[in-house]
């Protein structure tokens, strides 16, 4: 599971700024697929020792007519409920204020790590004006500018230092864990109970394992799957069902702990671009994903009706090819139990392996009708493929020089890989690999 970082602050003290620093510019936010419509606030950061969320609440800051310190206490409060570390961001050159110091005192009340910091303090004269900071009565206040790097490595290592370490799923697991995760008011609570009042579910309600949560351990066809909880069945403040952007920091917490997304869309509002922020995160960290309209009962219909959404459904979330569509009404419970086949076809997919042999009849085949690009004046060669893990199904490539595979042969071998195994809603992982020379 990987930790939730959150960056809060008033706007203009550079947390956007420090969010891109922290990520860094070679690691690209998300693959290079089309149709990914994603609100570049949040980031799984990867090149440290320790993999971590990284979320710029500056941009989930609601569009409000309210003063500022409401939005700031607003957005600090639902990083206290949900993010696992919070970063609180302060301006040096503006000074200490009343805001910054209501916010300190509500967030030395957190029993979760907690980091100030001073921003755009770049030289000895700025330093010397931060010391009014320290009238927060807080022990360690880091003095940074992320514009131009200084003091960023010292807070980054005290962060990674209050950070668990991150397992890797081996696959060997028998449970599958399954997650609801959308938009507020989409119907997660009522799918939930829908799938726990199933006859051939056994529902037992346990401790989960991450703080707050709830996990209920449900039973389909003698196979064990576990129902984590999301913000629609915990029960909630106020504040987090006010902003509904904010509603992607609960998905990110479910997403990192499952196997399988059930991506919730109300059939009656449509797609938003919050539907496939969500539906995009859980792709990029690499699960299964099942796309649900829900509230179908809802809808206006004639015999044209369901194809026109699926064709809709197809090009809005072009990322996700063929993955599986359920038209269900949580309410009535129409077509709900369609969900628990699909959720045990796409899990068997998700851990399936595929002989080696096999792989590299497809990589051949794969580069006999479509040779690879050309690469410092010289044909690439593709040596080899293999299988390393599942969940998601990943596999290595060797071959003459991997800086050379361009992202659209990459597609390619993907599509193939598809086209040969299926993986049905499934995310595929290449990685290449340089043959060593002998």
């Amino acid at each position: 599971m990987s930790s939730i970082v959150a960056i809060v602050g008033r706007p203009n003290v550079g947390k956007s700024t420090l969010f891109n620093r922290i990520f860094g510019r070679r690691t690209a936010i998300v693959d290079d697929f089309p149709g990914v419509t994603r609100d570049r606030n949040y980031a799984v950061v990867t090149r440290f020792e320790k993999t971590f969320t990284l979320v710029d609440t500056g941009g989930f800051e609601p569009i409000s007519k309210e003063p500022l310190l409401s939005q700031m206490r607003e957005q600090s409060q639902l990083a206290m409920e949900e993010a696992d570390v919070i970063l609180f961001l302060m301006d040096g050159r503006e000074g200490l204020t009343p805001a910054d110091q209501e916010v300190a005192e509500m967030l030395r009340r957190v029993e979760k790590p907690v980091f100030f910091a001073v921003n755009k303090v770049d030289g000895p004269n700025q330093e010397v004006g931060a010391a009014e900071f320290y009238a927060l009565g807080v022990d360690d206040i880091q003095l940074i500018s992320a514009e131009h790097g200084l003091g960023i490595n010292t807070l980054v290592d005290g962060i990674l230092d209050v950070l668990p370490d991150t397992a890797a799923d081996d696959g060997e697991e028998t449970e599958t864990r399954l997650a609801v995760v959308g938009r507020p008011n989409v119907g997660k609570s009522s799918l939930v109970n829908r799938l726990l009042g199933f006859e051939r579910v056994v529902a037992n309600p346990t401790a989960g394992t991450t703080r707050d949560s709830i996990d209920s351990v449900l039973t389909f066809n003698q196979k064990k799957y576990v129902l984590i909880d999301t913000a629609g069945i915990r029960r909630k403040g106020r504040v987090s069902q006010k902003l509904e952007k904010f509603s992607v920091l609960q998905a990110l917490k479910s997403l990192d702990r499952c196997h399988v997304a059930l991506v919730l869309i109300d059939a009656v509002e449509g797609i938003t671009d919050q539907d496939l922020t969500i539906a995009g995160y859980a792709h990029e960290r690499g699960r299964a994903v099942i796309l649900i309209v829900n509230k179908w009962d809802q809808v206006k219909k004639d015999h044209t009706t369901m194809g026109e959404y699926i064709k809709e459904v197809r090009r809005m979330f072009k990322f996700l090819p063929d993955y599986p569509i359920q038209f269900v009404s949580a309410l009535t419970g129409q077509r709900v139990n369609k969900i628990m086949a699909d959720v045990e076809r796409v899990s068997a997919e998700f851990t399936r392996r595929i002989a080696t042999a096999e792989l590299n009849r497809v990589l051949k085949d794969a580069e006999i009708s479509h040779p690879p690009p050309m690469y410092r004046g010289k044909r690439l060669k593709l040596f080899y493929m293999t299988q390393v893990v599942v969940r998601p199904p990943t596999f290595v490539i060797f071959v003459s020089h991997s800086d050379g595979i361009h992202f659209s042969y990459e597609r390619y071998l993907t599509n193939c890989i598809r086209q040969a195994f299926g993986f049905e809603g499934c995310p595929i992982r290449l990685k290449f690999k340089d043959r060593e020379r002998q």
